[in-house]
């Protein structure tokens, strides 16, 4: 692996990145790495015991082998479920990417071999005004493992995400087929073109899961290929 560092980026809301983040969180453990992931902003939160708790953040605790508390992992909370520039001007609050960036670059700084960094949403996800979320990605400059939601319409949503990542600057070092439709029409064939219009190699193609676990998303994943 060439970085340690990667941004876990979706083609859409919905389409499994903390599942994925999770899986390769495992899969890079088994070969023995020290894992850290931070989902810097999350909209969405339940009460809990401990608090207000968002369940992607607690999930990527619960994949990575180092120990952080729950206020690194997500230091930006917003507890409506919905656009997070939306929800920050709700609870009056200005999300940037400046913040964000010290907050992750916080997690980077750690003795990981990998740490992972997850967006939410698609890749044009506005923070306010004037930034979306995707300058984040570009202001640490990290490579991006893509998140492909398999059904229909994942090609046009892949290649314009692929391409925007790329007009950002940005090596795309890997991406994962996540099948979320299990009844697909021609499934193999959509994989097929993507695996010829993207411009990285396949790290793996996760099946529709009847209970989704990330050891299970580990074992379709081959970490090797990240470039």
């Amino acid at each position: 692996m060439k970085s340690k560092h990667y941004f876990i980026a979706g083609t859409d809301t919905d389409v499994g990145k903390t599942l994925i983040a999770c899986g390769i969180l495992g899969a890079a453990a088994k070969l023995g790495l020290k894992t850290l992931a931070v989902k810097p902003v999350a909209a969405g939160a339940e009460q809990t015991a401990d608090g207000l708790r968002n369940s992607d953040a607690l999930m990527l605790m619960a994949a990575m082998t180092e120990s952080l508390p729950y206020e690194q992992v997500n230091p930006v909370l917003l507890k409506p479920p919905i656009a997070p520039h939306i929800a920050a001007e709700q609870a009056g609050r200005r999300l940037s990417v400046s913040q964000l960036a010290g907050f992750c670059r916080g997690v980077m700084m750690r003795k990981a071999d990998m740490v992972l960094i997850e967006g939410a949403g698609g890749w044009r996800v506005p923070l306010n005004q004037r930034e979306m979320l995707s300058g984040l990605a570009i202001e640490l400059q990290t490579p991006v493992i893509l998140v492909v939601g398999m059904k229909l319409g994942c090609i046009s949503h892949a290649v314009l995400t692929a391409e925007a990542i790329q007009a950002d600057g940005l090596v795309i070092a890997g991406w994962v087929a996540n099948k979320l439709d299990a009844e697909m029409a021609c499934f193999d064939e959509n994989l097929a073109t993507l695996r010829q219009l993207l411009p990285a190699p396949c790290l793996g193609v996760v099946p529709n899961l009847a209970r989704p676990a990330p050891a299970l998303v580990a074992e379709c994943l081959d970490l090797s290929l990240l470039a």
